[in-house]
């Protein structure tokens, strides 16, 4: 009970991660144009862009994301032999993990980091000095 436990944590940490990098740009675009000025604090800037560039370095090096190893260590510790556990699991699952081709993951997340790159250069952050 404990690894299905945790695989579901490591699972809902991982989703949280994904809402953050991709509602992190919505919430930066959209923070700019309300004039939220906490959007372009350089902290969650940098938190931003580190997490996509996490995901964008890990996709090109063909990797496999960690928290998706962790998971799937844990699930097979707790002696799934698939993803049909929890009511957590299979939800946050359905809304996490997709089959289209390595080169469909590349390209979009290749995109969104330069998206990402892109709210730098059309929403800068603050600088640092001014933020006090």
């Amino acid at each position: 009970m404990f690894y299905q436990r945790a695989a579901d944590l490591i699972l809902v940490l991982h989703v949280g991660f994904v809402l953050f990098v991709v509602g992190g740009l919505v919430l930066i675009v959209l923070g700019n144009l309300c004039h939220w000025r906490w959007v372009n604090r350089w902290w969650f800037r940098l938190a931003h862009l580190g997490a996509i560039a996490a995901v964008v370095v890990e996709t090109w090096l063909g990797w496999v994301c960690p928290l998706t190893t962790l998971e799937q260590w844990l699930r097979a510790r707790a002696g799934d032999a698939s993803y049909s556990g929890s009511f957590i699991e299979h939800w946050l699952q359905q809304l996490l993990y997709y089959d289209a081709p390595p080169w469909v993951f590349l390209l979009i997340y290749s995109l969104f980091g330069l998206l990402v790159l892109g709210s730098w250069w059309l929403f800068p952050p603050t600088p640092r000095s001014s933020q006090k």
